[in-house]
């Protein structure tokens, strides 16, 4: 199965990271700035080949493809054994960031695109009723699933006891009456903060499962944020409790 990426943020990723298996690189003819991802592409032993616009338009189906389109396999997913497996690695307490059935590839790739840039190490969402990691995904993210590791598992309940059991705490992102404010709880432990589905929130079983459950406060006149935006200002509330830890400065 063959999959196509592009726009030059998301190709240049994929070809610094190691999710895919990647088969070829097209470049548009006279295309401007493109040097960087041919020369990766070159390091790395992949073809490339050159044709107009129109044509590369029509292959992915869309004109803002930015002058490159990437073949490339389909995305390599992980388990959550590599997820701790990374945190121990590391030496850090575990960061993870849990989808419970959140759709759309722009909210996910958004919220994919924060978590990287936060350090987190990994993700977990549920395989059935979930979208896949597409190339929509990556392209939303800016490539930044190219450097996730993510696992898709059967049953998301599950996988947050499994977390459990394993010393990690849960944390849901829930508007309820009954959810901390943001701020009030210590989130630099151990960690998985999960997402619920734009419009229901956290379904029952996986609310019973939390830990905690957070919320966002509000001042305005809007009853909510959007999944992505919360999702982002929680991550950064966490990595900032563990004082930014590995920043680059």
């Amino acid at each position: 199965m063959t999959e196509l990426l592009y726009r030059r943020n998301t190709v240049l990723e994929a070809l610094r990271g190691d999710r895919r298996k990647i088969n070829r690189l097209w470049i548009q003819e006279g295309a401007r700035g493109t040097g960087p991802i041919a020369s990766s592409a070159r390091l790395l032993g992949i073809p490339i080949e050159t044709a107009g616009k129109q044509k590369l338009s029509q292959l992915a189906g869309d004109s803002s493809h930015q002058g490159v389109l990437l073949e490339t396999g389909p995305y390599q997913y992980s388990h959550p054994e590599d997820i701790l497996a990374l945190a121990d690695e590391r030496n850090e307490k575990p960061f993870l960031l849990l989808f419970d059935l959140l759709h759309g590839p722009q909210n996910i790739g958004t919220i994919l695109r924060a978590a990287e840039a936060c350090g987190i190490h990994g993700v977990i969402l549920q395989d059935r009723r979930a979208p896949d990691i597409t190339p929509s995904v990556a392209i939303y993210s800016a490539g930044a699933t190219e450097h996730l590791l993510i696992a898709q598992v059967t049953n998301l309940v599950q996988a947050i006891r499994d977390l459990k059991a394993a010393g990690v705490w849960i944390v849901g992102l829930d508007m309820t009456e009954g959810s901390e404010i943001l701020g009030q709880i210590d989130l630099n432990i151990p960690l998985g903060i999960v997402l619920g589905h734009e419009g229901s929130g956290l379904r029952r079983l996986v609310r019973k499962n939390c830990d905690y459950l957070l919320k966002l406060p509000m001042r305005g006149q809007v009853a909510s944020l959007n999944a992505a935006t919360a999702g982002a200002i929680a991550l950064y509330a966490a990595w900032q409790a563990r004082e930014f830890e590995g920043a680059r400065r």
